[in-house]
């Protein structure tokens, strides 16, 4: 089996969609000898920051010199994003082989895992083979019946900013969506949480004491923001003064204090992280497509926001870093999203639309949602291609515009790989 081989395997027709349960992946590691019990975690859940938080961690524990593994989802370029070491992505040899060592296991089963159940499985068999210190892993969807749920007490649980996503699975309040992801919580660990509404924080503390868990609360009083530009952000947060953060938005600097309580719950837990590990560990994270400034001249930003609360970050940044430049949204939507409420928010700040159809059978077609966006009071056109998209994005926006690429993170890959061929290497691409 070869890299192709194993992706084509993980990604097979054989393998269901999401069904919540633990039990398949349970058998499935029982079965391999449970390599999750011979790591240590940390765990992550939440609606939206989930991964730039796991990142921002990830990149702090690493410079404090643990050997560090990072699983997230989904990936924005390339499957093996979602399996890390030390900032490095899983190789195709040894993604083959590990796939190849799990597949006899998963074939055995009387009742198949799902793709994502598989994946978990192959992360922690890599993470256990290359001996990491620790995981930093990202929950998948939910919380309590989610594959990433069958590892014991982590070293710290962790909840990002609780909204209303996949609601036909966790709930239709967040109260419900909160109570879900509170299953991570587990006896006698630590825990730190976003800060949210007081209902919200009433279900994670009714848990915590449910459970004898030591619960920390991110310092969002203490967080001021000193200077700001498309390079990246200097904050304080509570004690700690002048911390430089890449990552782009009033939303990274929250995240960024939960960042902070974890590193604080890891140091009294006994690990050995400085302030300078803090300091150089967030000065140097990398996540792409997250408001990320992929090109400088000219101005290109990729951000995969696609729910509400995406989008209400995503209208702020344009507010705080383009308010002087005329913006040229780059964009495709998947049918099932509602639309309506994505685009509404950002139109105003919008100069026009250039639609694109993503690569996903579930995608809206570029001409309906251009027509869509005619109907509500946009300026929209439509593309037959990706490519053809950033080409007409590129000419509308000019020397002194902005392209602004959002909508659906399925459209990334191939907007950055149409990017590519058609900006030339003087152009200060990133």
């Amino acid at each position: 089996m070869n890299a192709n081989e194993a992706i084509e395997y993980i990604h097979s027709v054989c393998w269901k969609g999401s069904v919540p349960g633990l039990e398949r992946t349970r058998e499935l590691l029982a079965r391999m000898g449970n390599p999750e019990k011979q790591l240590k975690f940390v765990h992550i859940a939440g609606t939206n920051g989930k991964g730039s938080t796991a990142a921002m961690t990830a990149s702090i524990l690493q410079k404090a010199g643990y050997r560090t593994g990072l699983y997230t989802s989904p990936y924005i370029y390339r499957f093996h994003e979602r399996m890390q070491i030390d900032g490095a992505e899983i190789s195709d040899e040894d993604l083959a082989e590990i796939t190849e060592y799990v597949r006899p296991f998963a074939d055995a089963m009387a009742e198949s895992p799902t793709e994502f159940e598989l994946v978990c499985c192959v992360a922690f068999e890599y993470f256990k083979r290359r001996q990491c210190d620790i995981v930093v892993l990202e929950v998948g969807m939910g919380g309590a019946m989610d594959a990433t749920n069958v590892i014991d007490t982590p070293e710290v649980a962790v909840i990002t900013n609780i909204g209303l996503d996949h609601t036909e699975y966790l709930g239709d309040t967040v109260e419900k969506i909160a109570e879900t992801k509170a299953g991570i919580f587990k006896e006698n660990g630590h825990a730190v949480i976003y800060r949210g509404a007081p209902s919200v924080e009433a279900v994670f503390e009714r848990v915590c004491a449910e459970k004898n868990v030591c619960l920390k609360k991110a310092d969002f009083d203490g967080l001021v923001l000193q200077r700001h530009s498309l390079e990246g952000q200097v904050f304080d947060c509570g004690a700690r003064k002048d911390l430089a953060l890449p990552l782009l938005g009033d939303h990274q600097l929250h995240n960024a204090a939960v960042v902070l309580a974890i590193a604080d719950t890891l140091i009294g837990e006994g690990w050995r992280i400085t302030e300078q590990n803090i300091r150089d560990g967030l000065r140097d994270v990398r996540w792409p497509g997250r408001f990320d400034v992929v090109c400088r001249r000219p101005l290109f930003i990729i951000d995969g926001g696609h729910n509400p609360q995406c989008i209400e970050a995503l209208v702020k940044n344009i507010e705080d870093y383009l308010r002087d430049r005329r913006v040229i949204a780059l964009t495709g939507v998947l049918a099932d999203k509602d639309y309506a409420d994505m685009y509404k928010p950002v139109m105003p700040l919008v100069d026009r639309f250039v639609c694109i159809t993503p690569p996903n059978p579930r995608r809206l077609p570029a001409a309906q949602l251009a027509e869509y966006l005619r109907r509500v009071g946009a300026e929209a056109v439509s593309c037959e291609t990706v490519p053809d998209g950033v080409r007409t994005a590129l000419e509308l926006a000019g020397d002194d515009g902005a392209v602004l690429c959002f909508g659906s993170l399925y459209t990334i890959g191939a907007i950055r790989d149409a990017l590519t061929g058609m900006v030339p290497a003087s152009s200060d691409a990133l």
